[in-house]
């Protein structure tokens, strides 16, 4: 069970003892402590998460937000931010959560540099459906829907938000908390579209505590190029860790809004009947 503090709901928590996503959870209390200390308002940080075990976090965390669908949580982060642009919107994702069914909405707000954050709790299975697998699967993953090993390869998604126009991409582990926290700070502070793709442990499905922890190391410095960030998302006998790739470029509510802020220019409640009237000739 987590500890109790400012930043956990009372909501029950079903996760599986042991489960990777109680990393995230607390590297992710961890950012929003420090974010306040470098002036980010808690009450500025909003939340949104697909459906599956990583969206639970959503219950979990006291933090205002809106629950999305299944495959929509970046569609709905994108729609947030907007709202408010003044907002730090996170998006909570799962493997085949963003991967499979909300593909597109990933792709696309990768493309347009929306200035959101995706967090991916990437463990490889459909956890909350009993370990099917995912679109990131590794070839010949057996599961329930596969059970004599899934004969297709999988889906490099660092290289796909890259090629997409991601600015902030970077890889944590879910036991390596400290590190991950720094991590989910650099990518809620970064303007543009930020993607993290966590390593999470299932320990009911796929438990690979072992393999990250024998096989994964930091990188010891940013890539200058999206061409090197995806030469080191491709390493295979070792798992690279950290911040890949960050860039300075424009970013879509600033093109799109010029500037405005269609919440703070919202009419007030008398004012939108004062219109109505006026219609109305009443």
């Amino acid at each position: 069970m987590s500890v109790r503090d400012e930043l956990t709901t009372y909501e029950e928590n079903t996760w599986c003892p042991g489960c990777g996503n109680f990393g995230i959870f607390t590297a992710f209390k961890g950012a929003i402590k420090e974010l306040e200390n470098r002036g980010v308002k808690k009450s500025h940080v909003l939340i949104t998460a697909g459906i599956g075990c990583h969206g639970k976090i959503f219950d979990y965390l006291n933090l205002s937000g809106f629950y999305s669908l299944h495959g929509r949580a970046v569609a709905t982060a994108q729609g947030m931010k907007l709202g408010n642009p003044d907002l730090y919107v996170v998006a909570f994702v799962g493997d085949g959560d963003a991967m499979g069914e909300g593909l597109e909405h990933v792709l696309f707000a990768a493309k347009r540099n929306a200035d959101i954050t995706i967090i991916m709790h990437n463990n490889g299975v459909y956890g909350l459906t009993t370990g099917q697998f995912t679109p990131v699967s590794p070839k010949g993953f057996k599961g329930p829907s596969t059970p004599f090993g899934s004969v297709e390869e999988p889906l490099n998604p660092i290289k796909l938000v890259l090629d997409a126009g991601a600015t902030f991409v970077a890889r944590g582990y879910s036991a390596k908390i400290k590190e991950l926290t720094n991590i989910f700070v650099e990518a809620i502070l970064h303007k543009g579209f930020s993607f993290v793709d966590v390593l999470q442990p299932c320990v009911s499905f796929n438990d690979t505590y072992e393999l990250y922890n024998k096989n994964t190391f930091f990188v010891d410095k940013i890539a200058t190029t999206k061409e090197e960030a995806i030469e080191i998302s491709n390493v295979q006998d070792k798992i690279p860790l950290g911040i890949f790739y960050k860039e300075d470029k424009p970013v879509h509510h600033e093109l799109l809004l010029e500037g405005k802020n269609l919440f703070k220019e919202s009419l007030t409640k008398e004012k939108w009947l004062q219109k109505i009237r006026e219609f109305l000739n009443i």
